[in-house]
C-alpha cells in the first residue's frame, strides 16, 4: 500500500494542493477584511449610521455572491481533482493486485535444493512405472518462450532415455502429409515401462497450422471432432494422458525473445514460426481459446502453467507429474560391488599404439 501511496502523490503532487487552498482562501480573505475595518473606525452618530446603511448593504452583496461563488468553486476543484486522479487511482488499484497475485523471485539455492528433491522422486517414479509397465504420455504445448524445453530438460535430466524419450517432431514430409493426422504420432507412443514427453503434440494442427494456414478449415473442423475421441482412445488403452498447457505474458515473452537474439547459444531457438507467433498474438489466443473448448474432456484435461517465473513453473510442473501417478518406493537395497577379476596373463598393448584426443585443457 505504500508503493500505491507513493504513486497516487506523484500523479498529484502536495504543491498543487497548496496552491488550490491558498486561492481559495484569498478569494474568501475580502469579507473577513471588512468587519476588522470598520472596527477600525470610529463610533458614528445616529445620522451619520442612517446614511452608511445605504452604501454598506450594496457591500455585502458582492461579499456574499463571492462566498456563494466559492463555495461553488470549492466542490468543482475538488470534483476536477478528483477526475484527474480518478485514471491514477485505477491504475494503483491494478497495480496492487498485481503485486498481491505475484510471488517474489525464488532464490537459486532454495531453487535448486527443491529441484534436487523433486529429480530424486522422478526416478522413484521412473522405477515404478518399469515395475508395473505403465504407459505414460505427457504432452508439453504452449506458447513459444513459455519455458516447455526447460521443463522437459529438468525432468529426464536423471532420468533413464530407455525408459523416458522425448518426441519433438519436425515438421511433417511429403509422405507424412497424406497419411491420416494422428499417424506420425502414434509410432512415438509408449509400451510397457515408458514414458514419453512431447514437445508439442498433435495440437498443431489447433495452432500454429490454423493460424499461418497450413491446413484447410475442412481439416481443422475434422481435428477438433476426431481429436477428443482419440485421446479417449488413447485412455481406454491404458495409457496415461497428461496434458500440460504453458502460458507466458506479452511482456515476458517479449524480453525472452530480446535475449534469445543477443544470446549465440539461443539463437537456434528462434525460428520463423516464433516470429509469426510473436505477431499474430491475438490470432493464437483465439485458436488456444477454441482448443480449449473442444478439447478439455474429462478424461484428458488439460493443466495451465504460469510460465512467466521459469524456476517456479518447474517445479509446480513436477511436483504435479508426480502427484498424477500413484507410485511406491521401489529403491533398491545398497549394492555391494563384487572384487575385481585378478589381472592373471594379460598384457596390456602399448599406450604408442591407441590414438588419444588433444589435451587441449
Amino acid at each position: 500500500m505504500s508503493e500505491v501511496k507513493a504513486v497516487q502523490d506523484e500523479a498529484v503532487p502536495p504543491s498543487d494542493h497548496v496552491k488550490t487552498e491558498s486561492v481559495t482562501e484569498g478569494k474568501a480573505a475580502p469579507p473577513a477584511a471588512t468587519p476588522a475595518r470598520a472596527a477600525a473606525k470610529p463610533a458614528a452618530t445616529k445620522s451619520d449610521a442612517r446614511k452608511e446603511e445605504p452604501k454598506k448593504e450594496p457591500a455585502k452583496e458582492p461579499a456574499k455572491a463571492k462566498e456563494e461563488k466559492t463555495a461553488k468553486a470549492k466542490p468543482a476543484a475538488q470534483k476536477a481533482e478528483q477526475q484527474k486522479m480518478a485514471p491514477a487511482v485505477a491504475q494503483n488499484k491494478d497495480v496492487e493486485s498485481v503485486k498481491s497475485t505475484r510471488k517474489m523471485p525464488l532464490k537459486t539455492k532454495n531453487y535448486e535444493k527443491a529441484l534436487a528433491k523433486l529429480q530424486v522422486e522422478l526416478v522413484k517414479l521412473q522405477e515404478w512405472i518399469k515395475f508395473k509397465k505403465l504407459k505414460v504420455v505427457v504432452l508439453f504445448e504452449g506458447r513459444d518462450a513459455a519455458g516447455k524445453g526447460g521443463t522437459i530438460k529438468r525432468i529426464t535430466e536423471c532420468l533413464s532415455p530407455r525408459v523416458t524419450r522425448v518426441a519433438a517432431l519436425p515438421a511433417p514430409t511429403d509422405r507424412e502429409t497424406t497419411q491420416w493426422y494422428f499417424q506420425r504420432y502414434v509410432q512415438h507412443l509408449p509400451a510397457g515401462g515408458e514414458m514419453v514427453l512431447f514437445d508439442r503434440s498433435w495440437y498443431n494442427r489447433a495452432g500454429v497450422e490454423r493460424v499461418m494456414g497450413f491446413c484447410s478449415d475442412e481439416e481443422y473442423r475434422e481435428f477438433l471432432r476426431s481429436c477428443p475421441e482419440f485421446e479417449r482412445m488413447l485412455v481406454r488403452s491404458g495409457i496415461i494422458l497428461i496434458k500440460y498447457w504453458f502460458s507466458v505474458s506479452n511482456e515476458e515473452q517479449e524480453r525472452r525473445f530480446q535475449k534469445r537474439i543477443f544470446h549465440p547459444e539461443k539463437h537456434w531457438k528462434l525460428s520463423p514460426m516464433d516470429l509469426q507467433s510473436r505477431a499474430r498474438w491475438v490470432e493464437y489466443s483465439r485458436a488456444k481459446d477454441n482448443m480449449f473448448a473442444h478439447t478439455d474432456i474429462k478424461q484428458a484435461p488439460w493443466y495451465v502453467v504460469d510460465g512467466d517465473d521459469k524456476k517456479r513453473a518447474r517445479l509446480n510442473v513436477i511436483t504435479h507429474l508426480l502427484n498424477m501417478i500413484d507410485y511406491e518406493d521401489l529403491t533398491p537395497e545398497p549394492i555391494v560391488l563384487p572384487p575385481r577379476q585378478e589381472e592373471i596373463g594379460y598384457v596390456r598393448p602399448p599406450m604408442s599404439d591407441q590414438t588419444f584426443i588433444p589435451e587441449v585443457y
